[in-house]
């Protein structure tokens, strides 16, 4: 069906003037937020949010229908931008506005002098344009130099000049991103940022609806859902922002990381690039074990308890979804170098994507002396360790040991071609018959058997029980030297003899 081109067709159509004014944006949030949890039980209000089910997204909710301005404070990487952009699936499909104008006036009832003038001109042939929910969503991030003229307006002399107005006049206006917001919604990251002089620019738009540009006697009644997003850290900070303005933000929700990694694994798998085959056929195929994905998501749980880390500034959820990235290509090389079939991350490609790692860690004064790779190193190896003991608890492990403690060793470089690895991995007694609870077996491809088995070594290797190189080879562990036991003198080896004793 053909949308409406003009404002008498708009009138006779389901855009009917009862249907649309008065009806404002947090209006209709709401009710199509209703008819959602009416008829979609078990569709998520936000698709690709992971773990803010219970937590996060009932608090959304309620805000949305107190009809509230609210506020997501929260830590790097909890998706604060993600849910404010999700919003958009809440609004209408095609919303209406007079054609050519820059706040997207109400067909209705414009608020701009132009929209009035041309209604008065055209009449029922007053040309009609339509918006998309995205085209209604418009976003800043808050920095220091950002100013009044950026977010509400100011006066254009130049357009003043070329059209022959006054400077006084409403046509002079060149409007700001908050009027173009009008009829959407508004959103601004990092609200802390933002100067205090210009964070009292919001206070008439959150509380009256209005906002007024250069002094000048022009007053707009805007239409717009307002947002934010900021640091707990920095939102609290006195100075940083105005109380007034905290008082007139309706609702104040908390995010937060993965509470736990199956949340933190399927929040990686989502985002991380890996489907990478696209339409070369003779690219390797990607085989993603569980216990590497473990891995990799345990590093984010390791950092943000560690304390050589900077838990103020958090550890993103990005890390490990960088991390997997960089896990992934190290092992696609090595496949592609090596002509294999299947493409096989071990841990060796995961201490590989360092890089994705150290970077993404704000370091504590004892994490800045030891230095940011030896930090990443000892992650990496507290997540083996971890993830070692969900499969291998209880398991005999003591004839693999034993092997290396006669002098047993064995050199696994990340680039070694699995059919030689495996060969060498052969001759570790007991070795290949441990994979079962890793769901790998001797039947499977040489790639996976080996980064099975080399997570194994990597495992005894967190705990200690056998000891690896730089250079990447496995032998014994280093043994703990006994205690020196202080021999206890006898009677005759005193050096003083005992005082009598006088009654």
């Amino acid at each position: 069906m053909s949308l409406p081109r003009t404002l008498g067709d708009l009138r006779r159509s389901q855009f009917s003037e009862e249907r649309l004014q008065h009806r404002r944006v947090k209006d209709e949030l709401r009710d199509n937020l209703i008819a959602r949890l009416r008829d979609r039980h078990d569709d998520p209000i936000f698709p690709g949010i992971v773990g803010y089910d219970d937590t996060v997204v009932p608090q959304i909710v309620n805000a949305i229908l107190s009809r509230h301005n609210f506020i997501l404070l929260g830590l790097r990487g909890q998706a604060k931008s993600r849910i404010l952009r999700a919003l958009t699936g809440l609004l209408d499909a095609q919303m209406p506005y007079l054609a050519g104008c820059e706040i997207h006036d109400d067909p209705y009832a414009p608020i701009c002098r132009r929209c009035r003038e041309e209604v008065t001109r055209l009449g029922e042939a007053t040309p009609i344009a339509y918006l998309s929910p995205d085209d209604r969503y418009v976003e800043k991030l808050a920095t220091p130099d950002v100013t009044i003229a950026d977010l509400i307006g100011d006066i254009d002399p130049i357009k003043a000049a070329r059209s022959g107005h006054e400077l006084s006049s409403e046509l002079t206006v060149h409007y700001g991103l908050l009027p173009r917001a009008n009829r959407g919604i508004f959103a601004i990251n990092e609200l802390p940022d933002l100067a205090g002089k210009i964070q009292v620019g919001l206070f008439n738009i959150m509380q009256e609806g209005d906002v007024q540009i250069k002094g000048y006697p022009i007053r707009l009644p805007l239409d717009v859902a307002i947002v934010f997003s900021a640091n707990p850290e920095d939102y609290t900070a006195r100075g940083k922002i105005i109380t007034p303005l905290k008082d007139r933000i309706g609702s104040e929700i908390r995010t937060h990381y993965p509470a736990t990694v199956e949340e933190g694994i399927a929040i990686t798998a989502q985002e991380a690039w890996t489907h990478r085959n696209g339409h070369d056929q003779h690219r390797p195929n990607l085989h993603l074990p569980n216990y590497v994905q473990e891995v990799i998501e345990r590093i984010a749980f390791a950092a943000r308890e560690d304390k050589k880390i900077d838990k103020r500034s958090g550890v993103s959820q990005r890390l490990p979804i960088s991390a997997m990235e960089n896990v992934i290509s190290n092992a696609e090389r090595r496949a592609i170098r090596n002509s294999e079939k299947t493409v096989v991350p071990r841990i060796s490609d995961v201490y590989a994507a360092l890089t994705a790692i150290t970077g993404k860690l704000e370091l504590e004064y004892e994490g800045e002396m030891k230095g940011a790779d030896h930090v990443g190193r000892e992650l990496i190896r507290a997540a083996i360790a971890k993830t070692y003991d969900e499969y291998f608890t209880g398991a005999n492990m003591q004839q693999i040991v034993q092997w290396f403690d006669l002098g047993g060793e064995i050199q696994l470089s990340d680039s070694v071609a699995a059919e030689e690895a495996l060969e060498n991995l052969k001759g570790i007694q007991g070795l290949i018959e441990k994979l079962g609870p890793l769901r790998v077996s001797q039947k499977d491809s040489a790639e996976q058997q080996v980064s099975a088995a080399e997570f194994i070594l990597e495992g005894l290797h967190a705990h200690k029980r056998i000891g690896r190189s730089e250079e990447r080879v496995f032998k014994a562990g280093e043994k703990k030297p006994e205690p020196v036991r202080e021999k206890s003198f006898e009677p005759e080896d005193r050096p003083f003899r005992q005082r009598r004793q006088f009654n």
